[in-house]
């Protein structure tokens, strides 16, 4: 039989996550809490399972907790849970990218084994999600008797689990921000740069997406420092302090953007030189032999 689920949160990563837990038998959705009784309903009509509610005291025990709450109210909501329901033996789990699974110390405290689970994912929209959830990252840590349990429980819905350091949570979660959310701020600056040389915006977007698609095709296939090309790494640094001159001219942010960006690109512009030279190395001591 599977181990019952409540969950305290029901936006859109809780729907989703309760959603594909339930249908896919990796635990038995109970009881769903939300900010309100109307979004209680309206998450239990999308999961398709549960019981709306009102109040954390009507909420049964329940052999796992899901807290998809905000950030900053993951430790409020956590000390009010241990403080309603008993927690010996239970799970209880967060989903923050951000904070690591010490934010419930105080379900810790009252027994429970916690962890996080991190969906490395955009849940804008909630039922294409659950729809192609398959293959998704999930950064787990905490417990070992906790993610014993999650762990397949992730692997049953299609989600891939990766363990990472609980002490690096906030690095960890910042790489998914420079990954998804800066860089789609290092587009707008190139689509609003050509729009700034009379270039329309619907042509700026239809240059600027096979550059971007064919950077980071080769970013997943060959590796950062390989796929990197331009004036940085050809050592055309005159180009690189006319086009930062220029930038910062016409659009101050812009400018400061630019100017953040060369010292990170300089040194993978030297890594991608020793890369080569190890290679070259490697390959010439292959011919001699």
């Amino acid at each position: 039989m599977a181990r019952t689920l409540n969950i305290i949160g029901a936006g859109h990563v809780g729907r989703v996550l309760g959603r594909l837990f339930g249908a896919r038998g990796s635990f038995a959705v109970q009881d769903v809490l939300t900010r309100s009784h109307a979004s209680a309903l309206d998450a239990v009509g999308f999961m398709g399972a549960g019981r709306a509610l009102a109040g954390l005291a009507s909420m049964r025990p329940a052999d796992v907790w899901m807290l998809a709450v905000g950030d900053d109210q993951i430790g409020a909501v956590c000390a009010q849970l241990a403080g309603a329901q008993a927690l010996t033996g239970a799970i209880v789990f967060h989903c923050s990218g951000a904070k690591s699974s010490a934010e419930l110390a105080a379900a810790s405290a009252a027994g429970a084994l916690v962890a996080s689970v991190h969906p490395i994912r955009s849940f804008a929209d909630p039922a294409l999600v659950a729809q192609h959830f398959d293959g998704t990252f999930c950064g787990t840590e905490g417990d070992a008797d906790a993610l014993a349990v999650l762990t397949p429980a992730l692997a049953a819905i299609g989600a891939q689990p990766v363990a990472i350091d609980a002490q690096a949570k906030t690095v960890y979660h910042a790489a998914s921000v420079f990954a998804s959310n800066y860089l789609v701020t290092v587009l707008d600056a190139a689509l609003r740069a050509y729009q700034a040389a009379g270039v329309p915006e619907p042509v700026a977007r239809a240059m600027a997406q096979p550059l971007a698609s064919e950077s980071m095709a080769n970013v997943f296939r060959l590796g950062a420092a390989a796929a990197l090309s331009g004036p940085i790494a050809r050592g055309d640094m005159d180009t690189v302090a006319r086009q930062q001159a220029a930038l910062a001219a016409w659009d101050g942010p812009s400018g400061a953007l630019y100017a953040a960006l060369v010292a990170p690109t300089q040194d993978l512009a030297r890594r991608k030189k020793d890369n080569n030279a190890r290679n070259n190395a490697a390959s010439n001591g292959k011919d001699q032999a």
